[in-house]
């Protein structure tokens, strides 16, 4: 099968391209590598260094026609959503309807990749299922949601097929401090360069972390299945940012320190997703626990693997 995989040269991206290469598929990667690296590309995939709100790429999809289209090409920095909202609409809104519309053309079926931590109210009881109301107090949560409703109605005016993952924190080999589980890449690079890890309050607040190849194979599953809908991909587990220090510095550096300071403005206490309609509909569920998940992180950060 022809596969397009935006952000193919991502964190997340990437496994997701090794998993769909190694299934046999021609896989095409789209990526502008602003945030991903060339060193993460899969030598049997083809490579397009493209822009996703740039009119060529709308030429490679009208012309390769993919079966089906992987979007995980984003603006996927919280933090810089609430500073430039303008520049997260246009990349995860615009670039987003860019795809939409060549997607429309050759009948493309879209898997999008969009956030369960960043998506939801903040008054939901957890683990927080699909069912949930959506009040996203971040901008880039405006901006996934944005396109959610445009990918539904773009089903009910053109017939276009979608599935939707919304992802937990997602934390693994190859991850970078700029995404919503960026705490663990940043922890890791602070302690292997023995600096001291800054903790937001008092480090009690809790975040559902789940493995990037768990997240690889939901994506394989939705591609197989080709079940609509939306479904929650994470652990239903909480994690403390105290337990992921603590966890990284066993494995890193016993002796690495860590200092509390204010709270951030706008953070959630606590996120955990309910993922039991995954399970049903995709046959999926998480297989890495924090745990391992974190050492065999540690252990890439270690070899050098975030340089």
């Amino acid at each position: 099968m022809r596969i397009l995989v935006t952000g193919g040269a991502g964190f997340i991206g990437s496994h997701l391209v090794d998993s769909l290469v190694e299934r046999g598929d021609e896989v095409l990667v789209v990526d502008d590598l602003s945030s991903g690296e060339e060193r993460f590309l899969n030598p049997k995939a083809s490579f397009h260094r493209l822009d996703i709100r740039s009119p060529e790429f709308g030429t490679l999809v009208r012309t390769e026609k993919p079966a089906a289209i992987h979007h995980l090409a984003a603006q996927m920095s919280v933090s810089r959503s609430v500073r430039e909202p303008l520049f997260d609409a246009d990349v995860n809104v615009m670039g987003g309807l860019n795809l939409l519309l060549a997607a429309r053309d050759v009948n493309a079926r879209v898997i999008f990749s969009s956030t369960g931590g960043a998506i939801y109210g903040t008054d939901e009881g957890l683990p927080i299922p699909e069912t949930a109301e959506t009040w996203p107090v971040s901008m880039y949560g405006v901006s996934k949601l944005a396109f959610e409703h445009y990918l539904f109605a773009f089903r009910e005016q053109f017939g276009l097929s979608h599935t939707i993952l919304r992802y937990s924190n997602v934390y693994g080999p190859r991850q970078n401090p700029h995404g919503e589980a960026g705490v663990v890449a940043i922890f890791a690079l602070r302690i292997l360069a023995g600096q001291v890890c800054a903790i937001h309050g008092t480090g009690r607040d809790t975040r559902d972390y789940v493995h990037v190849a768990d997240v690889a194979r939901a994506n394989v599953l939705a591609l197989e299945r080709e079940v609509p809908g939306i479904f929650n991909i994470g652990t239903g587990r909480e994690t403390s940012t105290n337990t992921i220090f603590s966890l990284l510095s066993e494995n890193l550096d016993p002796a690495a320190r860590a200092e509390h300071g204010p709270p951030r403005a706008g953070d959630l206490a606590a996120s955990a997703l309910d993922c039991a309609r995954a399970g049903q509909a995709l046959g999926w569920e998480p297989g890495v626990q924090i745990e391992a998940g974190i050492a065999e992180t540690a252990e890439w950060f270690r070899l050098g693997g975030g340089r």
